[in-house]
């Protein structure tokens, strides 16, 4: 007897054992599979929060029981690597199982938002796409402020001086898609928009075309501003910027309508004699050469074009009304042309 049951008692103790590892796995299968429901898009992850604490917060929740969080316990001590989670505000799906969002909360992967500063929008307009952006501090209260961040390459020459600070500051932020997490600063994605904005001027002032009537980078960055005003067609982009060159090259005013509207306070949608007469400094029907700044935010485009205009003898262009203009070399030309596209007559004799 006493042989038979030394025999069968190893052999009772390995099956005992087998089948308590089958129903521990099953069992840490089934909890890892526990679903886990989020009310919100978003979940927050506070600074030193554990797997623990988050099951312990689940369980009064009654999303887990008390015995799932025990077996959770267990299951962290074994594998420990995985208690241990990373802050951050997570986007969430409305049903994860347990394993899904404890992944997730060690990943680091934290939801990502974003701010577009678009080409040909001031810098006031941009200013105003941060005012009410989702979880960013907003620690620039006021334009005046972002001055501080901005950094003035000695080859740019002296700014000339301008009517307001805020104009001192447009066009130097890059018009972009940009990226950030919670808790992210307001000043730290305009610091990025405006080193992105050196770094492509600064390239595309090297590659230049030689002699162009432009001294200094930020001659550069002005001319691109207006052809970005001027036209929204990429493709005739380079004959605008060349209308502009010969005139400065002729010694001609620009003479060009965004600047004009860009230096009036009651500008409504409509040009007026007044404002063609009147004498700030952006107006280029009044004052020769390129206004003391850029007016508006420049993309990629419009910094190649003012680069590497097109060769032309066009002096002239008028819109016909679809986005793209008429370039004419003449002011007889041109008259014509505004006839018939601005003024509706047929020039037909």
């Amino acid at each position: 007897m006493l042989r038979r049951l030394s025999y069968w008692l190893p052999v009772l103790l390995v099956l005992v054992l087998v089948a308590g590892n089958s129903y521990w796995q099953q069992a840490q299968q089934a909890l890892l599979a526990a679903p886990i429901r989020f009310s919100e898009a978003l979940y927050d992850v506070k600074p030193g929060a554990s797997a623990r604490q988050l099951c312990r917060q689940w369980q009064t929740q009654q999303q887990l029981t008390a015995w799932q969080c025990q077996q959770l316990k267990l299951y962290l001590r074994q594998h420990p690597e995985q208690a241990q989670l990373q802050q951050g505000l997570y986007r969430v799906e409305a049903e994860m199982s347990l394993q899904q969002a404890l992944a997730l909360f060690r990943s680091g992967r934290v939801a990502q938002f974003s701010v577009t500063l678009i080409e040909g929008e001031t810098l006031a307009q941009s200013w105003q796409r941060f005012v009410d952006l989702p979880y960013l501090q907003q620690d620039l209260q006021q334009i005046a402020e972002l001055q501080q961040l901005l950094r003035w390459p000695a080859e740019w020459g002296e700014l000339a001086p301008m009517p307001e600070l805020a104009q001192q500051m447009e066009g130097l932020f890059f018009p972009d898609t940009y990226f950030y997490t919670a808790n992210s600063k307001a000043s730290a994605i305009w610091l990025r928009a405006h080193q992105a904005l050196l770094t492509q001027l600064e390239q595309i002032w090297q590659q230049r075309q030689p002699d162009l009537p432009l001294q200094t980078p930020y001659q550069l960055l002005i001319l691109a501003s207006i052809i970005e005003k001027e036209s929204g067609l990429q493709a005739e982009r380079g004959l605008v910027s060349s209308v502009f060159v010969n005139r400065l090259n002729t010694g001609m005013r620009l003479q060009t309508d965004p600047t004009v509207i860009y230096g009036v306070a009651d500008y409504n949608g409509r040009i007026t004699r007044a404002h063609l007469r009147d004498p700030h400094p952006y107006n280029t029907y009044r004052h020769h050469g390129l206004p003391p700044g850029p007016i508006s935010l420049v993309s990629i485009s419009a910094l190649k074009a003012a680069a590497a205009p097109e060769q032309s003898d066009y002096y002239y262009f008028v819109s016909r009304g679809d986005g793209s203009h008429v370039f004419s070399q003449t002011l007889e030309q041109h008259n014509s042309a505004v006839r018939k596209y601005i003024l509706g007559q047929n020039n037909e004799q």
